[in-house]
């Protein structure tokens, strides 16, 4: 079962980074998440995430952070942390 675990509020298309707002749970490196948005929907591992431009293993619920994205994704979309 996938579990909602952040939404997207801001895409860098030139580095392909999204702004994500954790919710319900920590995000970690390693990681898989499904992005799911109206006009598109892929699986990804995490492989990097920041806050303040630090590398960090997680980040916790209620935080914001920089996660690098293997596609383009739309402010609004919706990560779910996949086989939980």
């Amino acid at each position: 079962m996938d579990i909602q675990i952040g939404k997207v509020t801001h895409f860098y298309d030139k580095i392909n980074v999204a702004v994500v707002t954790v919710m319900n749970q920590p995000l970690k490196v390693g990681d898989t998440v499904k992005v799911s948005g109206h006009d598109n929907e892929f699986k990804q591992k995490i492989i990097s995430l920041q806050v303040e431009h630090k590398q960090l293993d997680s980040v916790e619920p209620g935080e914001s952070c920089g996660m690098k994205v293997d596609q383009a994704v739309k402010e609004g979309d919706v990560l779910y942390l996949v086989g939980v």
